[in-house]
């Protein structure tokens, strides 16, 4: 299984962070289904400050690609990305229209 961490500023603004977290306590179940449905077996996300890291598992039959044009021919997944874009801002270094930032690996104990 292959994992992958990605990074994703919010907004500085505590209403915003609570209510994005809320939102995240009770995903919608299409965006529950496209995500496994995707191939990724587990997903978390961590936030300290208005920072979040995601780590996602995934199986073979994953692609960021597929997964991406599923997503766009999805209309719950675009109203959802939508919303959550209220509360999230790119990184500095983010590519135009690109969110979640796809981290390097720097170090692994094992």
């Amino acid at each position: 299984m292959k994992q992958y961490a990605l990074a994703l500023d919010l907004k500085d603004d505590e209403v915003l962070i609570q209510e994005y977290e809320d939102y995240h306590q009770n995903i919608w179940p299409e965006i529950r289904k496209s995500i496994v449905d995707s191939g990724i077996e587990d997903m978390q996300i961590f936030r300290t400050g208005n920072r979040l890291f995601m780590l996602m598992a995934v199986n073979d039959n994953f692609s960021f690609e597929a997964k991406g044009k599923a997503d766009a021919d999805n209309e719950k997944v675009q109203e959802w990305e939508n919303l959550m874009w209220k509360f999230q801002q790119p990184l500095p270094w983010a590519k135009e229209g690109e969110k979640w930032v796809l981290m390097d690996k720097i170090f692994a104990l094992k």
